[in-house]
This record gives structure tokens, C-alpha cells and sequence, in this order.
């Protein structure tokens, strides 16, 4: 059963009355959290897509970018986006619900779904204040910490402010050969078959070319200076 059938599966539930919110409550254990990883991005992106006051066009096609929605799931897919928009709980209800989920090792999921966020958000070519402030209250919510914070805004907003010992989450004062263990880490965990067995979907893993790139580039940058 594909992703989108059992996003299907728990659409239905909404049309015996149950709120979008609940069902993604009830989305706790594998497979189901890869379902409500989908779920998660698709309600935080809709409400964040109105964070500066408009929904474009690119930030609904940047949905396609992250979930390739095949041809038969499109409507499946817009009501979602549309009840999520229209649902009373906010978006900090579901940045809870999805907190709740993993435990407190396992913040990497949630780093893919700041991920995804942030690929939304600059879909329109813009970086609006409203958003940064949308994505800063999810982050704190994750409980990711500035560093961390910091480190997935600056693989994605281009006059981010950028230190390659924050994109490596590691402090200047450690030797050159720990921070090498770290990144052959960060390096390891964003390897797909990783990300997979951590419940990302299929469709999301591809976002990780963009962490790949600054995690080397940083690396590259430390190791220059020694």
C-alpha cells in the first residue's frame, strides 16, 4: 500500500466526522508515521503558506517538489492542503502532536520536516519575516535549539547567516579529528536508506541533497582552516 492509500485511508476517517487533528493524533507507530510525517508537512505548510498573507502558486506546486502526487491522489491531496487550512486547530496543535511522536533521540525526522518547511516557504523566491517567525515558534516547539535552527535556515535562505561549526552542530575549540567523526556522522545519517529506516517518506528524502551539500561545504571549510 502506497503512502497516498493510506493517507486515503485516514482522509476517510474526516468524513465520519473526526477532525484532521485527531486522526493525526492517532499516528503514532511505524508505517503510520511516515503517514504522519506527509500529513504533518502538507497541515504545517498549508498554515505557514498564509504566514505572510498569500498562498502562491509556487507554494502549492512546492507540495510536488516533496511528494510526487500521482495523478489519481491530486484531489486526495488538495482537499488535504484545504482542510488544513480551514481546520480550527493552529499550528501549534499539530507541531505538538508531531513533537509527541518521537522521543528525545530522535530529532533527525524532525529536522526533515523543518526541511520541508523551509522549502515551502522559499518556494515564492521570498524569505518573509511572518515565516521566519512561523518556523522559529515550530522549531522551539521541536525543541530543536537555535543551533539547530540555524543551521537547516542557512541550507535554505541565501543571506542566512551561515557558520560551518553551527551547520555541523559542533563547537570550535574540538580538535579537527572530532569534528571529522561528526561529520562522517551527519554524513551516515543523511544517507536515504537511513532516512527511510527513520520513517521520512520516499518522496521527502530528496531534500536532504540540500543538508548533503552544506554539511560538506562546511566541512570543507573547517578543514581549510586547520
Amino acid at each position: 500500500m502506497s503512502i497516498w492509500d493510506r493517507i486515503s485511508d485516514a482522509l476517510a476517517a474526516l468524513r465520519q466526522g473526526e477532525s484532521l487533528s485527531e486522526v493525526f493524533g492517532r499516528l503514532r507507530t511505524p508505517p503510520e508515521r511516515t503517514v504522519a510525517f506527509a500529513i504533518a508537512v502538507i497541515a504545517l505548510g498549508a498554515k505557514m503558506a498564509k504566514a505572510d498573507g498569500q498562498v502562491t502558486r509556487n507554494e502549492v506546486a512546492a507540495f510536488r517538489e516533496v511528494f510526487h502526487i500521482p495523478p489519481r491522489e491530486e484531489k486526495n491531496a488538495a482537499r488535504l492542503f484545504n482542510l488544513a487550512r480551514q481546520d480550527v486547530a493552529g499550528f501549534e496543535d499539530y507541531a505538538r502532536k508531531i513533537r509527541n511522536m518521537y522521543g528525545d533521540d530522535e530529532k533527525a525526522p524532525l529536522c526533515e520536516l523543518m526541511e520541508g518547511l523551509f522549502h515551502i516557504a522559499l518556494a515564492d523566491g521570498e524569505y518573509h519575516p511572518k515565516e521566519d517567525e512561523f518556523l522559529s515558534r515550530v522549531a522551539e516547539i521541536f525543541e530543536l535549539g537555535e543551533r539547530r535552527f540555524k543551521t537547516v535556515r542557512a541550507q535554505f535562505v541565501p543571506d542566512a547567516e551561515r557558520d560551518p561549526y553551527d551547520v555541523l552542530g559542533v563547537d570550535p575549540t574540538m580538535s579537527l579529528d572530532e569534528i571529522r567523526k561528526v561529520w562522517r556522522r551527519l554524513v551516515r545519517d543523511t544517507h536515504p536508506d537511513a532516512m527511510l529506516a527513520r520513517g521520512v517518506p520516499e518522496e521527502a528524502v530528496k531534500l536532504a541533497e540540500k543538508r548533503m551539500i552544506a554539511i560538506n561545504h562546511a566541512w570543507d571549510e573547517i578543514s581549510e582552516r586547520a
